[in-house]
């Protein structure tokens, strides 16, 4: 899917249920929904939940919880802008 259809699908009440938990989460974050975005990657432990999970508290403006899951998933800080960073790990989660 592209970013675009990914983006069109907000209109929508709720994400596709064949997506994965980290397309969700991102679908979640992107309505405005942070709780709901954190709590479907907040108890996962693999490398790519974690990045989201830093990313996600990146939003929420705790910027040392976001560097410790930085270091959990093993990636540098990021550096650019939030949407920067949404549209990278939509990239990420979209070829998983």
């Amino acid at each position: 899917m592209t970013i675009q259809e990914f983006k069109a699908s907000l209109k929508e009440n709720h994400p596709d249920p064949s997506w994965s938990v980290h397309l969700k989460s991102l679908w979640y974050d992107a309505k405005g929904d942070w709780k709901t975005a954190h709590d479907l990657v907040d108890q996962l432990t693999d490398l790519l939940s974690a990045h989201l999970h830093a990313y996600l508290h990146r939003v929420e403006g705790d910027l040392w919880n976001a560097r410790y899951w930085y270091n959990r998933a093993k990636q540098p800080e990021f550096t650019g802008s939030l949407d920067q960073e949404w549209e990278s790990l939509f990239q990420l989660f979209n070829k998983n």
